[in-house]
């Protein structure tokens, strides 16, 4: 049985709550450092003992903790996950209907009630992502609600709740049947080499579905692409799948060439026909410009926190410069596509940095399209920093 902690709420935090915000922070309750197990329920009351919201005390980076709802008889426990769980699933059934694709994902955190878990499928496999020990100590609920509502081949886990939200290395297998390694899943028909069970990234972001589709569909006939913090290739096999002339794929990490030649060989192409380059995307930008290399299509999707030898890169004070450097080498009437998952900061500051970078440079260009989450990261209106992802589709005039 879980233990049940009354706090009260700070007067200037009380309006927030009641609108719904959903993350509780260090400074809004009173007195939370005096909670120590994770897990524990948590009700919220204001200065009036008026019931402000349930929920559980979890470490997540600034976070302390999430509501989960504000009916004060609502208990947490087996019936509440399934519920939570249910309305996620029917949410998707689109999606797990469709043949061409089999990779996305099924819970949102937040966005669909639960805070600080989200759960990913996978052809059959699902891998649940806990951020904190606060929502770990609800594992047996949390599965045994998966199980009664969906036929599971088996469960991998990631452990986010180490220190800032780092991975713990840990073995990820669950239950049920062990996946193939890789697993091949598709997404709107393109193949995707995954490993469920080798460490906190599986091989594809599952949030970028929509713009792989557009670059393929509409971008990439007869181009020449370079991909920039490609990963493990999976805008680069979108755009060859769209008829790109070439792709060139950059990024700093020393398995990035294998996972990308995998990629392209699960999808039928021959990798050997595309450049897979290991370097450091400020070092390649400055090589491009050198022997005046220029591209139709450039793919400027860096983390939001990067570090090399030479180089320390943050989204939210480096994105314009790092921009500039691409518009470098797009060809006029060319395409980047801009890309950010960086939660401090929306569209508009992205479009403002979009423009200062344009400024920079003295070229001039036109927003064609842009896009947020895919429909099945279902985002909390009230939670902002939920919906990080933004993707702008620009064309350099001159």
């Amino acid at each position: 049985m879980k233990k049940n902690v009354r706090l009260k709420v700070k007067p200037s935090y009380v309006k927030g709550l009641k609108t719904g915000y959903p993350l509780i922070t260090e400074d809004a309750v009173q007195n939370i450092s005096n909670v120590k197990e994770e897990g524990t329920i948590i009700e919220l009351f204001d200065e009036k003992n008026v019931f402000l919201g349930k929920g559980y005390y979890g470490k997540q980076n600034k976070g302390r903790g999430w509501v989960l709802t504000q009916n004060s008889q609502e208990l947490i426990d087996q019936e509440f996950f399934e519920k939570k769980l249910k309305k996620a699933i029917n949410h998707r059934q689109e999606l797990f209907n469709n043949y061409e694709t089999t990779a996305f994902r099924v819970f949102n955190g937040e966005g669909d009630g639960i805070g600080g878990l989200t759960i990913d499928h996978y052809n059959g496999y699902y891998v649940l992502t806990w951020y904190s020990e606060g929502i770990y100590s609800f594992k047996d609920e949390v599965i045994a609600s998966l199980k009664e509502l969906v036929k599971v081949k088996g469960i991998y886990e990631k452990k986010r709740f180490a220190v800032k939200g780092k991975y713990i290395d840990d073995n990820d297998f669950v239950e049920g049947e062990q996946a193939p390694s890789p697993l091949i899943v598709r997404e709107n028909g393109i193949h995707f080499a995954v490993y469920l069970n080798d460490g906190a990234m599986v091989g594809v972001f599952l949030d970028q579905r929509d713009v792989r589709k557009t670059i393929r569909d509409q971008y990439a006939k007869g181009k020449t692409v370079l991909n920039t913090f490609s990963y493990t290739g999976a805008f680069s096999v979108a755009a060859a799948l769209g008829g790109a002339a070439k792709t060139t794929s950059v990024d700093l990490a020393n398995r990035s060439r294998s996972k990308t030649q995998e990629q392209f060989s699960v999808n039928g192409l021959n990798y050997e026909d595309h450049d897979i380059i290991v370097e450091d995307v400020f070092n390649y930008f400055k090589y491009a410009v050198r022997k005046e290399l220029s591209f139709d299509l450039v793919i400027l999707d860096p983390p939001s926190f990067a570090r090399s030898k030479k180089h320390t890169f943050s989204a939210g004070k480096d994105y314009p410069d790092l921009l500039a450097q691409a518009i470098q080498i797009t060809e006029r009437n060319g395409v980047i596509v801009a890309s950010s998952n960086c939660s401090t900061f929306g569209m508009k500051k992205f479009k403002e940095m979009i423009a200062s970078a344009f400024k920079q440079t003295g070229s001039t260009y036109n927003i064609l399209e842009e896009f947020k989450l895919p429909q099945d990261f279902k985002t909390h209106k009230e939670f902002k920093e939920g919906n990080y992802l933004k993707v702008v589709f620009i064309e350099k005039l001159s």
